[in-house]
């Protein structure tokens, strides 16, 4: 094809996503004739106003084995643009190291974000052929470099370099009281990774006898240095041991915090699922184990690895050093997010395999440590971040002159590509249901899955209808005049609030994150304008009100910006907060049966999100027997019937979501029947159990595994 005419067709890609895909071909074309003019050409493109044109030309040049590209891209690093900067730090780390580059390499680190990330990463990968001009480098640094945090980081990357030379200031640091216990505790966490020195497990021990945080820190690392000696994988002896993670929530057993932070639809779904996997044990399903990663605090974590054995659906948790942050912050914990998988992993033992399900720092922590350990992977692949793109792209707010600005926030080319890393080191991908799910998988994701059909297995997800069930008989029992339970007292209270006059309306129920991608701002837009807030009143349950993440901070902004929080009750909108898993069942369900004389019956639930993989919380209202409105895209356009279980509309625009609430509120009030109410039951209870997941994802699971056992017998031959 030629560089000018691979640059010429990017540039008149019409959709972003179309744009990302050919940006590989514009890569592939750089290697096919990487002379001079190619440079040039490329270098000009770096240039372009149009940014997706831009990163796709630092990436084009990284793909070049020269000398002179590589120059221009370690240039890179002082460009004014942040986001060039960022994709020049990771290019860098798939070519040879460059003396000119390290010093400002560990300038981003020091900085930290998603930018310092990649730089630490590329640090990483150069310190394997260059450990000493690496390592001097960041002792050079540490001598100018006094805020906490970011020495903490130099510390951190000075760790990773697995070489004697990073030894000695690593212990030196992590005894000196001096220091910041910050800066200390990354050094010691560092030691954990140096078995084998007397001199480390000298210190540790001595460190780890104190009663401080320190001293946690410590153990963990002894452990660490002790499992790095004695582990090995070993096959299951009778049922499979499978791990899950999701490092953004803190997920325990009673789902206390769902719909906090980040804390969302995958918190509720990995509990119920290890329950449901373990439930009959490997006599009739073949998983005798699950050990759910998340995060935690370092007791936690030292308790845990105590209690990992034997059946049943088990927790690990994960230390990070920050507080929660939100997905799009989190990158920079990849290094301890990799250590306190890969110390979970050992402590259990015979882990058959890891089940992976998110684009972010925990899945592509735990990809490496899977790599490491040989431990193969279950992928739930989908076009996340890009459904996400499409939607923001049709909707005018990510464009091609400010993709770059979005990117360094929402960081969409990093995860896109690690979709397609992870999903071709999986072992098996799991795909949601969608409309046209072949064609989305090859168009948004360039995946092509008749390609090796064998390695995909479509399962969609389920929900727990034994407690969707409890929650609508406490919801009639109340609406038929019993007393109320603690959950329907509590939703009761919170109607009071509102005038007198709202209360004969029913409710718009929306169960989520506050987060951009949920649309709850947007819902909150379409519900005040138009008359839909004098049809009914609006409940939007999720979200850490008291302490809000910087994602919760903006939304409730722009909510506060349509209805100032002063107004809300006046205008009938409802903002609770999260609420466990059982509470809100048990909302949602009286959303349809009503709250006698407080709330009027017939209400309907509502799902604004940009983009819906599959839709928990849309299966629970269903199976309450709510009328639903969707997103028009992913998973609810396979199991929402058009007109009558529910609605779906372009969620983005919200004009267009403003006329589906209304029609959905005009459906639901026309009932006089429960035969709807019936069908959309069904429906969930026909295929969308988590009984009927965990079998198929068990069998999956299962044919996985004896797969593995093959190959290793193959390659360990007859005799």
């Amino acid at each position: 094809m030629g560089i000018q005419t691979s640059l010429d067709e990017l540039r008149a890609a019409t959709r972003i996503v179309d744009g990302m895909r050919l940006a590989d071909e514009l890569a592939f074309e750089s290697t096919r004739d990487p002379g001079v003019r190619t440079i040039r050409v490329l270098r000009g493109a770096l240039l372009d106003a149009d940014q997706l044109v831009a990163i796709a030309a630092v990436h084009a040049l990284g793909k070049i084995g020269d000398d002179e590209a590589s120059r221009a891209v370690a240039r890179l690093l002082s460009d004014d643009r942040p986001f060039v900067r960022e994709h020049a730090a990771w290019v860098l780390g798939s070519g040879l190291p460059r003396a000119d580059a390290v010093a400002r390499l560990i300038g981003m680190t020091e900085a930290g974000g998603f930018g310092g990330m990649l730089a630490q990463r590329t640090l990483e990968q150069w310190s394997a052929g260059a450990p000493e001009q690496v390592a001097v480098g960041l002792e050079a640094a540490l001598l100018g470099v006094t805020e906490p945090e970011a020495r903490a980081r130099v510390v951190e990357t000075l760790g990773l370099v697995r070489h004697a030379v990073a030894v000695r200031p690593l212990l030196e640091i992590a005894d000196d009281t001096g220091e910041d216990q910050l800066v200390r505790s990354a050094a010691i966490a560092a030691l954990g990774q140096r078995p084998g020195d007397g001199a480390v497990v000298g210190l540790l021990d001595g460190l780890a006898a104190g009663h401080d945080e320190l001293a946690n820190v410590a153990r963990l690392s002894l452990v660490d240095i002790d499992a790095a000696a004695s582990w090995r994988r070993e096959p299951a002896a009778h049922g499979l041991t499978v791990a899950q993670l999701f490092l953004h929530a803190d997920v325990d057993a009673g789902l206390t915090a769902a719909g906090a932070g980040d804390n969302g639809g995958i918190a509720t779904l990995l509990v119920r699922l290890g329950d449901a996997l373990v439930a009959a044990g490997p006599r009739t399903r073949p998983v005798d184990r699950v050990i759910t990663i998340s995060r935690g605090s370092v007791p936690e974590a030292v308790a845990d690895l105590r209690a990992l054995d034997g059946s049943g659906h088990h927790y690990g948790r994960v230390p990070l050093r920050h507080e929660p942050v939100p997905m799009a912050a989190a990158w920079s914990l990849r290094v301890s997010a990799r250590r306190g998988i890969r110390r979970v992993l050992r402590a259990a033992g015979g882990v058959d395999m890891v089940h992976l399900r998110m684009a972010d720092v925990g899945s592509l922590a735990a990809a490496d440590v899977a790599s490491e350990l040989d431990i193969p992977t279950v992928f739930t692949v989908a076009p996340d971040p890009h459904a996400v793109i499409q939607s923001l792209d049709l909707a005018g707010r990510l464009t091609r002159q400010n993709f770059g600005e979005v990117d360094a926030a929402e960081h969409f080319w990093f995860r896109a590509r690690l979709v397609q890393r992870l999903a071709a080191n999986a072992a098996h991908t799991v795909l949601f249901p969608r409309p046209a799910l072949q064609r989305d998988m090859r168009e948004l994701v360039g995946i092509d899955v008749l390609a090796h059909p064998e390695r995909h297995t479509i399962v969609p997800e389920g929900v727990d209808l034994v407690v969707i069930d409890r929650a609508v008989a406490e919801a009639q029992a109340y609406a038929a005049g019993g007393e109320p339970t603690a959950a329907l007292a509590e939703l009761r209270a919170l109607v009071d609030a509102l005038p007198i006059e709202r209360r004969p309306l029913p409710l718009i129920v929306s169960v989520g994150r506050l987060h951009r991608v949920k649309g709850v701002a947007t819902l909150v837009q379409a519900w005040a304008g138009g008359g839909l807030r004098d049809r009914a009143n609006l409940l939007v349950v999720g979200g850490d009100l008291e302490h809000p993440s910087a994602d919760e901070r903006e939304q409730l902004d722009l909510i506060d910006a349509v209805v100032p929080a002063t107004e809300r009750a006046d205008a009938g909108l409802l903002l609770p907060g999260h609420r466990p898993n059982d509470v809100v069942a048990r909302w949602v369900a009286a959303a349809r049966t009503g709250l006698p004389g407080r709330s009027a019956p017939q209400g309907i639930y509502v799902c604004a999100s940009l983009k819906e993989e599959f839709g928990i919380a849309l299966l629970e209202a269903m199976a309450s027997g709510l009328v639903v409105v969707a997103p028009d895209g992913g998973g609810p356009a396979t199991y929402v019937d058009e007109g009558d279980t529910g609605f779906l509309t372009a969620t983005w625009h919200a004009d267009r979501l403003r006329a589906a609430i209304g029609s959905a509120l005009d459906a639901s009030l026309a009932e006089t029947d429960d035969r709807r109410a019936g069908r959309s039951r069904s429906t969930v209870a026909q295929n969308f159990t988590i009984q009927r997941m965990a079998d198929t994802l068990g069998d999956l699971y299962r044919r996985v595994a004896a797969d593995e056992i093959a190959d290793r017998s193959a390659l360990v031959g007859p005799g």
